[in-house]
């Protein structure tokens, strides 16, 4: 029986389909019906493809001597990962895998739980943690980014423990997960990257003598490769699910095409998927080059999924048209162009640690690893910050060259500040006035699509970084299933530097992918460019839902010369009332706070510096300091999925009582100490008795 929770969620996730998307759907079920006959089980014969060639080979090597230009460091980082992967010390998700040198592919360590490898996949509810443990934790091995990481080691080294651990893993993988038995055949994104990771292998294994015995002749491989592609051919993410996961979808399948040129059908499974990346990315793009998703990681994900596909897809001698490569660069020129001043990518939205391609080592700053890929191919613009390739950034320049530079008039003369159609804006420092002071805010859409997935209940929030350190923090994501409480805080109001009024975030949620309702926000007034003052002005009405409905107003001032930002809430109410409300500024892990009534002093220490703030909060607020609390929850931060830690949140609480307006402003001053020996504790909060702090 349905629950009805679960029969609410139901309804409200149909209510975010258009008709055609329900159509859609009514057929992906009709189709799961007639291919339910079509299960191979773990053990069974394998079928032979009835269109595999006979004359198959794979051709889109790499050059000779496109090793000996992969950097020195580069290389010895990439090795290491992959000595981790054979010591069972490889990390996913923030796990260390025991296994990861002889992987059970169902298996969570998180919960110990082992996900269903024999039933047949269309009947397995893999957003049950009851059904499959963690999912993320079990399906993240199989993208098989750490057999990539070994694939390359070979390469590298042509040391042939990496080989043989490849090739029996990729063996064991096959053998266990046949068509349609498994938890490993209910997503298509990880269809999609999985064959991704395929194409690399083969490409880094191509001079290992057994490597055709591994592909081209091992019944397992052409059956998976095949069946992969139908798979993805057959269930595309579709209407107000279409996001990043049919981009990997179309990307997987594009490359694996072009890659095993080995079927009948491999010339229309390149021509759809072709069609449908091409279509969907200028979907998920806005025009400015961010991502419709307005979720930071992912933003990088596409960008490396597009590119990794674009490449494939001209190599093999099918280019996708010249708007594809156009849009391409867009993207990867607003990736650049968020960057704070030591390569830190901005943290809005959801983000899940997802990589399209790992044959660096997997600790890098992916934002940099993508950029500095895009380089290679697409060239970077004149401004750019300065970015390594890497591995990867050399093996997709020696397979393409520089035939597809764009060209740098068909890009901004100068970097980008403000994304209106994306609602990103940056307020930066000028390098005159000291270390960078770099400020995102957030004033565009809720998110994308209907049900606007990777959103975060985040309008008017902003994020600050002082030479690079999180000042005021975005906390991130950690967990999107199993853990509703987390899940619930990371992706609310109160998660984010932003104001939340009446107890409730400012969209309705019902499920951790689902908002009911999507805030508008509105740019007022936003002077930006290298002014000693920068300002923004928005508001949002998120709050019109309340029983005296009122709008958020939020301006900012960045002044740079004063090192100062300034900002100044006000709340609007139709008309008076008393309404709560809850201010909370969340500061960066490294960041100690002492906090002295409506006062704070940060400090933290970068190298032998102290670094020193002073935060002036709204005296009509009371003011505590929480740090690493569970019930409720407060004062987390999230580094990467999968991982959280202590940090500190200051919480201011007040009321609106008996007036239609009310202005709240809060400044923080920040300054460089040089003194190396003036000491600085351990980051945290201290406070004077009565401060709250956990």
């Amino acid at each position: 029986m349905v629950s009805a929770d679960r029969l609410g969620w139901y309804v409200q996730r149909l209510r975010g389909m258009s008709p055609a998307e329900v159509v859609s759907r009514v057929g992906d079920q009709g189709r799961r019906r007639r291919w339910a006959g079509r299960q191979v089980l773990p053990g069974g014969p394998v079928p032979r493809p009835a269109d595999l060639r006979p004359d198959r080979a794979f051709t889109a090597v790499l050059p000779p001597g496109a090793r000996d230009a992969v950097p020195p460091g580069a290389a010895a980082a990439l090795v290491a990962a992959a000595d981790r992967v054979l010591d069972g010390t490889w990390t996913v998700l923030g796990t260390v895998r025991a296994d990861s040198a002889d992987p059970d592919w169902f298996r969570d360590p998180l919960t110990g739980r082992r996900a269903p490898d024999r039933q047949l996949a269309f009947l397995i509810n893999h957003r049950d943690e009851a059904v499959t443990g963690n999912v993320k934790q079990v399906w993240e091995l199989s993208r098989h980014h750490h057999l990539t990481v070994l694939a390359a080691a070979w390469w590298l080294t042509g040391d042939e423990r990496y080989a043989r651990a490849t090739a029996d893993q990729l063996r064991s993988w096959w053998q266990a997960n046949p068509f349609l038995s498994g938890v490993h055949w209910t997503s298509g994104i990880e269809a999609g990257i999985r064959l991704v990771s395929w194409v690399w292998i083969r490409r880094l294994l191509a001079d290992w003598p057994k490597v055709g015995d591994l592909f081209e002749d091992d019944p397992h491989a052409v059956a998976q490769i095949a069946w992969h592609a139908e798979f993805l051919a057959g269930f595309r993410s579709t209407g107000s699910s279409a996001n990043n996961h049919v981009i990997a979808e179309a990307a997987g399948g594009l490359a694996a095409a072009c890659a095993f040129d080995w079927y009948g059908r491999s010339a229309g499974w390149r021509r759809d998927a072709a069609s449908l990346l091409e279509a969907e990315l200028a979907a998920n793009t806005f025009p400015s080059g961010l991502n419709r998703e307005l979720a930071s990681e992912y933003h990088y994900l596409v960008a490396d999924l597009a590119l990794l596909a674009l490449a494939e897809a001209d190599v093999a001698g099918h280019p996708l048209p010249e708007g594809a490569w156009l849009r391409l660069a867009a993207i990867l020129d607003a990736g650049a162009a968020v960057l704070d001043a030591h390569g830190g990518p901005p943290r809005q939205g959801d983000g899940d640690s997802g990589r399209a391609l790992v044959v660096d080592d997997p600790e890098r700053e992916r934002a940099g690893v993508v950029l500095g890929a895009g380089a290679a191919v697409v060239g970077p613009a004149p401004w750019w910050p300065e970015v390594d390739g890497g591995v990867q950034g050399v093996l997709l320049g020696a397979l393409l060259g520089d035939r597809r530079r764009v060209d740098p008039a068909r890009r901004p003369r100068e970097r980008p500040r403000r994304f209106a159609d994306a609602g990103l804006v940056l307020l930066r420092s000028r390098p005159s006035d000291g270390p960078e002071i770099w400020c995102r805010a957030d004033v565009g859409p809720h998110g994308f699509l209907s049900i606007c997935a990777h959103a975060h209940a985040d309008a008017l929030s902003v994020e600050v970084r002082h030479d690079g350190v999180d000042v005021l923090a975005d906390p991130g994501t950690y967990c999107y299933h199993g853990e509703p409480a987390w899940r619930a805080w990371f992706r609310s109001t109160a998660g984010h530097n932003t104001l939340q009024l009446g107890g409730v975030d400012q969209a309705v949620s019902r499920g951790p992918f689902l908002w009911t309702t999507h805030p508008v926000t509105t740019t007022l007034a936003c002077e930006l460019g290298d002014l000693p003052l920068q300002r923004l002005t928005a508001e949002h009405d998120g709050y019109r839902r309340l029983e005296i409905p009122a709008v958020h107003r939020r301006e900012l001032t960045l002044d740079s010369p004063a090192r100062a930002l300034t900002v100044v809430d006000t709340v609007l109410l139709d008309r008076p009332g008393e309404v709560d409300l809850l201010l909370p500024w969340h500061l960066g892990p490294a960041v100690r706070a002492d906090l002295d009534g409506a006062s704070a002093r940060l400090s933290w220490q970068v190298g032998g510096a102290v670094r020193q703030g002073l935060l002036t909060l709204p005296g009509h607020l009371t003011w505590t300091a929480h740090r690493g609390q569970e019930d409720p929850v407060a004062g987390w931060f999230s580094p990467g999925f999968g991982v959280r830690e202590p940090s500190t949140v200051l919480l201011g609480r007040g009321r609106i009582a008996g007036t239609t307006a009310l202005t709240l402003t809060t400044s923080l001053v920040l300054d460089r100490v040089e003194d190396p020996s003036a000491a600085v504790a351990p980051a945290g909060i201290a406070g004077p008795p009565g401060c709250s702090s956990s």
